[in-house]
């Protein structure tokens, strides 16, 4: 019989982590780097759960090994390529048949295995219990400012530098505002998979260094930030970005200034034409019409983000950060010590 293990996140960096669910429930959300190895398909599961309920566990079992048992060759064949010589973790939903068949074949054949206790439905409720009481390795700096300022770039040029970053917009797969799914799609991304995609890049940061995120609202796009994490950034440490309107608005016309984003730009600015009124709307939307970006976009600033932000923003900021020049500014975050929020950065305050 495959020996049982219970979870723990280091599992993920030494085992090869195979999936026995279906596409349909890998889809949904699944442990990090694993591969999908489905035992059943996605109507078969149906078929054995529908028989299961009606008839009983003995009928449903003799059914799944009619449609599973030719594809046990294949399925060990596979794992054993993919595991490339590493020991192999299987899980299904609870740690049931579904994954023990696999991990029993996998032990038979000769391969080092170990059936994943409790399976997915375990390494969920551990993914929730860390969000519900999130507590980060190291202190939380979150980069507030204007749209436009370029908090996103400022995040890969921290990351050059070997500083710890979450891109929290690029795990959600939106840029947290009405035109925030332009070029992203957030079709195929479940909340699950969310906060699973969250943990993961958490749980690999180390805990020596500060960890750099852009503010964000509670919900970016369809997404909600799990457990407490919005409450925690909100306590962490605040640097309000700068940038003239100049700037911000040769920056947005750069990113989204683009004729591929032309349908996308309409649309988003529909959903906003109540909040900026009929006659703003017009003279906006034919700034568009005409592709004139450069007064499109510094109307969209002035006459609608601006005001959102002004309007959200109930806290004061721990240090300001001119962000005329993306590479000063992230030499000059790399270069403060953040200890803890009990202790201000060494920079000038605002």
């Amino acid at each position: 019989m495959p020996e049982t293990v219970t979870f723990h996140p280091d599992l993920l960096d030494s085992h090869c982590i195979v999936d026995a669910r279906t596409p349909l429930e890998f889809a949904e959300d699944h442990l990090p780097g694993a591969i999908n190895v489905p035992l059943l398909t996605n109507e078969e599961r149906v078929e054995i759960g529908t028989l299961y309920k009606q008839v009983g566990a003995h009928p449903a079992r003799i059914r799944g090994l009619e449609l599973t048992a030719g594809r046990f060759p294949a399925i060990v064949a596979e794992i054993a390529a993919a595991a490339a010589g590493r020991p192999i973790l299987v899980y299904c939903w609870r740690g049931g048949l579904r994954s023990k068949t696999i991990a029993t074949m996998l032990d038979l054949t000769g391969y080092p295995v170990r059936q994943l206790t409790g399976g997915y439905k375990v390494f969920r409720n551990q993914v929730g219990a860390y969000f519900d009481n999130f507590i980060p390795k190291a202190p939380l700096v979150v980069l507030h400012g204007m749209t436009g300022i370029g908090k996103t770039t400022l995040l890969g040029k921290l990351a050059e530098r070997g500083q710890s970053i979450i891109d929290l917009e690029g795990i959600a797969c939106h840029r947290g505002s009405a035109f925030g799914s332009l070029g992203l799609t957030q079709e195929h991304l479940t909340q699950k998979r969310f906060e699973t995609l969250l943990w993961d890049e958490l749980r690999k940061l180390p805990g020596d260094r500060p960890i750099f995120l852009e503010g964000e609202s509670k919900r970016i796009g369809k997404m909600t930030l799990p457990g407490n994490f919005y409450e925690v950034m909100g306590e962490s440490y605040k640097v309000w970005c700068t940038a003239s309107l100049e700037t911000r608005v040769r920056r947005l016309t750069e990113e989204y200034g683009l004729k591929k984003y032309e349908e996308g730009l309409t649309e988003s600015l529909l959903k906003i034409k109540k909040k900026l009124g009929g006659d703003k709307y017009t003279e906006i939307s034919g700034y568009l019409q005409r592709w004139e970006m450069e007064p499109f976009m510094t109307e969209l600033i002035v006459s609608y983000y601006d005001k959102l932000y002004y309007k959200v923003r109930p806290w004061t900021e721990d240090m300001a950060l001119c962000m005329e020049d993306f590479d000063k500014a992230a030499d000059e975050l790399a270069g403060i010590s953040f200890t803890g929020k009990s202790s201000q950065p060494r920079s000038k305050p605002l």
